[in-house]
């Protein structure tokens, strides 16, 4: 039986707890503030599951900090994640730990410190971009691998909702002033929050054989207001490696939302979603002049976490050679969300040198 300290009694860290639970793992969840723990007791976990798991230990995150796990698991606001990871590092005996998305702010602070440190200790270090996970993915791979779409001619990602759902999930908070979400510095606004897109665009791009985001262009609808700054809509083209060129899309403000990628080849396409309809994520194929066919995935929200989790025991089994979770991965779309916002800023494409390690400097 393995065990998992979850850093972060939110939303995320009740679903990760539930579906640790789900798999017999030891759960503790962990927060530095008592109501939130009590929220997670009393109300967010028995409203989404029934009933409290009364095996799950509920703690102190401070006390809880050189506690042992297999897994720790960072569920807490993305500037604070390299602290934390970096302190669980140094402090505790584990062998993986995995932040949430994304890794931090757009300033990379750190995160190159983070990566060399993980490696020093030889332990696996994660970022939560699940939808890389999830069975509509590996479906799409597949069909991607037949090859019967031909080369890859562009690829296009569109994580677009209002944030509502969010602050469904959070109904403690009063808005994205509350948080994190209003401040994309910090990480939050449509192009942190949202970065599942980035991600999965890059993810569909190591798969087709694409290589690397290396030139960005962008724009972002910034918003300021209530003491917020942040951009509700993100536009970005990429450029990968081997020539791949393609395009990104995320707002917070899409109603109902749209969650897909579209990869178009010479021969035909692939169509990945996400809430194609409800209960249900989907794959829709064409090759060859034929109709397209439809893959309906039938899933619910905790899927997504059970799938999360079953990748971690696979991950301490050894039995993953190369995780489309890891680390690595999720700096490179930090780095791709560093040049999105330079690229607004300076109003020119940025070129980004990954020689040049997880730092500002490999933005040219």
């Amino acid at each position: 039986m393995y065990s998992i300290r979850i850093i972060g009694a939110g939303s995320i860290g009740n679903h990760l707890a539930h579906a640790a639970r789900s798999r017999g793992w030891r759960v503790a969840l962990t927060d530095i503030d008592p109501a939130a723990l009590a929220r997670a007791r009393d109300s967010i976990y028995p409203q989404r599951y029934g009933a409290f798991d009364p095996e799950i230990e509920l703690k102190d995150s401070r006390a809880a900090m050189a506690d042992p796990a297999d897994v720790v698991f960072i569920g807490t606001p993305p500037d604070t994640h390299i602290a934390l990871a970096k302190a669980t590092l140094e402090q505790a005996q584990t062998k993986a730990v995995v932040v949430e998305k994304p890794v931090c702010g757009p300033d990379l602070a750190g995160c190159q410190e983070l990566l060399d440190l993980g490696r020093s200790k030889g332990v696996f270090l994660g970022v939560g971009y699940n939808h890389c996970l999830g069975r509509n993915t590996i479906e799409a791979e597949n069909v991607l691998r037949k090859g019967t779409i031909g080369p890859v001619s562009t690829m296009s990602a569109y994580i677009r909702e209002h944030w509502a759902g969010i602050f469904g999930a959070h109904p403690w908070l009063a808005g994205p002033w509350d948080s994190y979400l209003g401040f994309s510095s910090r990480g939050g606004g449509a192009t942190g929050e949202h970065s599942h897109g980035l991600n999965i665009w890059q993810h569909f791009a190591h798969v087709v054989g694409a290589g690397r985001v290396v030139e960005v262009a962008a724009r972002l609808d910034m918003v300021e207001q209530n003491g917020c700054t942040y951009d509700q809509l993100c536009f970005a083209t990429l450029k990968t490696e081997q020539g791949l060129l393609g395009d990104v899309i995320q707002d917070v403000v899409t109603q109902p939302p749209e969650k897909r990628v579209r990869i178009q080849g010479a021969d035909g396409f692939v169509d990945w979603r996400v809430g194609y309809r409800p209960g249900a994520d989907a794959v829709i194929f064409a090759h060859g002049g034929e109709g397209p066919q439809e893959l309906i995935i039938e899933k619910t929200r905790p899927d997504d976490f059970k799938a999360e989790v079953a990748h971690f025991e696979q991950v301490l089994d050894g039995k993953v050679d190369a995780s489309p979770i890891a680390l690595e991965r999720g700096l490179d779309t930090m780095l791709v969300i560093a040049a999105i916002f330079k690229s607004h800023a300076t109003g020119q494409v940025v070129r980004i040198d990954p020689a040049r390690g997880y730092t500002l400097d490999a933005l040219r």
